[in-house]
């Protein structure tokens, strides 16, 4: 009997694999965006058109260590980091998904067949025994000739879904710094609250001071000293408001940090927090390298697009090889005596899928819708950060505008204040025009904070819709 060289089988299988061997997925493109040239609402701005990274564009000491806290401990992000280790550990596997696979077998047996049986007369007439040993060890190697391309599109579609979910932590991480920048700017405007409800007070008491000593001389009436109490009572009910905001707020800032609720150590002044640095929108179709997840859903459309491919190359037909060497003897003395006791085989199978070509028809027909949905969602990404970026800079410029209308007007009731005091000490005013002047002062002084707030969160929202800077 002839014996078939091993070597000679693998290279010709490999030969003919190379020869035929063609991919039946179709090669990624990018679906057609049509991005405007410019946002809507565009303002002319100067600067550097990258992006600076968080710890540059935060410049108070207190928010970068807060971010820098949460970045490392909040929990969302943990269990991010976790299943990039898993995507990754699936990466590494894909790239040898369509590698030979080696198994190695060792075994013993002995069996005792029955005398009447043509095995065990001829055993007991030929060895004088009444069983029969058999001792095997056998090395054999398994390889599936990728003729479709399928190692290709495993790997191409394993390194899309690492690099999505990469792109996917990073717009995690840049949400997690606006949301902490937020509650950030958020505790330290309800500060500014407390302090201006605290002076409100203070100036109340000075001119319900003033109201006992003319209502003492007769000069006015109670209604007078009513209206006063009234006054200061509007600015006192806004103390335990804000302090327990200002404890919620504490409590989901630590939380967002990762830690326990605890006190939260900030900056006293909002003013002071406005940035000096200009972003520079660039055009929309620069989001398509910046965003995160913008980058992150075309990596999806790419993974499907490979995953297509696969459900088609499951219609056709696979081709494995399959070959083996071991020794065999049924003496143990005689087990690794070779050449004597050398076995081999080799087994080519070929596969062709027939009964589920229904199934499978079905199967790459719904991959196909899949890769269909997954662009569109691309395309919707894409717009949605057009408009956030066009939103984030109406919010900026209103909200610009309406601070210089408010220094302003902060101006206006200053001297508004001062000038119903003097005038009321005189008796040129009534107490009323002093009560409303104040009133108008302090909503007027809370409403200046809040803007000042929007304003700094409208600067966040720009940075995060520009494609923010997680280094």
């Amino acid at each position: 009997m002839r014996i078939i060289n091993i070597k000679n089988i693998l290279v010709t299988g490999t030969m003919a694999a190379l020869v035929v061997s063609c991919t039946v997925g179709k090669k990624y493109t990018r679906t057609e965006l049509a991005i405007p040239q410019q946002y809507n609402n565009s303002v002319q701005v100067t600067g550097d058109s990258i992006l600076l990274p968080w710890k540059m564009f935060f410049k108070d000491p207190k928010l970068t260590g807060l971010i820098d806290k949460a970045l490392h401990k909040n929990n969302d992000v943990v269990n991010a980091l976790k299943t990039m280790d898993q995507l990754d550990l699936a990466y590494k596997q894909a790239r040898h998904s369509m590698m030979p696979t080696v198994d190695v077998s060792a075994g013993a047996n002995r069996s005792w067949a029955s005398g009447n049986s043509l095995n065990g007369s001829l055993n007991q007439q030929f060895s004088g025994q009444k069983y029969i040993d058999d001792f095997s060890a056998t090395i054999r190697l398994s390889w599936e000739v990728d003729i479709w391309g399928k190692a290709k599109m495993q790997r191409e579609s394993a390194a899309a879904d690492y690099f999505s979910q990469r792109e996917n932590l990073n717009a995690l991480k840049t949400r997690i710094i606006v949301q902490v920048a937020q509650a950030y700017y958020n505790l330290v405007s309800l500060d500014e609250q407390l302090k201006i409800a605290e002076k409100n007070i203070e100036l109340s008491d000075r001119t319900l001071q003033m109201m006992n000593l003319q209502f003492n001389a007769g000069q006015i009436n109670s209604l007078a000293i009513q209206q006063s109490e009234a006054q200061k009572k509007t600015a006192e009910l806004l103390i335990p408001l804000a302090k327990q905001n200002i404890s919620v707020q504490e409590n989901a800032l630590s939380i967002l940090c990762g830690e326990y609720p605890t006190q939260v150590s900030r900056g006293e002044n909002l003013k002071s927090m406005m940035f000096e640095n200009t972003l520079s929108e660039g055009i929309p179709a620069e989001l398509l390298s910046r965003r995160p997840d913008v980058r992150a859903a075309e990596f999806a459309v790419i993974s499907l697009n490979s995953k297509t491919g696969l459900a088609k190359a499951a219609m056709y037909p696979s081709l494995s090889l399959t070959p083996q060497i071991g020794v065999n003897s049924s003496k143990f003395n005689t087990w690794f005596d070779l050449p004597g006791s050398l076995t081999k085989t080799v087994a080519a199978n070929l596969a062709m899928p027939l009964l589920q070509k229904k199934q499978l028809s079905t199967a790459y027909k719904t991959a196909i819708i899949e890769q269909e949905k997954s662009a569109v969602t691309f395309k919707q990404t894409v717009m949605t950060a057009v408009a956030e970026v066009s939103d984030a800079m109406a919010k900026s410029k209103g909200t610009s505008e309406r601070l210089a209308l408010l220094s302003q007007r902060t101006q206006i009731l200053e001297k508004g204040i001062n000038d119903a005091l003097k005038l009321y000490k005189n008796g040129m005013a009534t107490y009323l025009d002093v009560i409303t002047a104040q009133n108008n002062k302090l909503q007027n002084d809370l409403e200046y904070i809040n803007v000042v707030q929007e304003k700094l969160i409208a600067e966040v929202d720009l940075y995060r819709a520009l494609g923010g800077g997680t280094n």
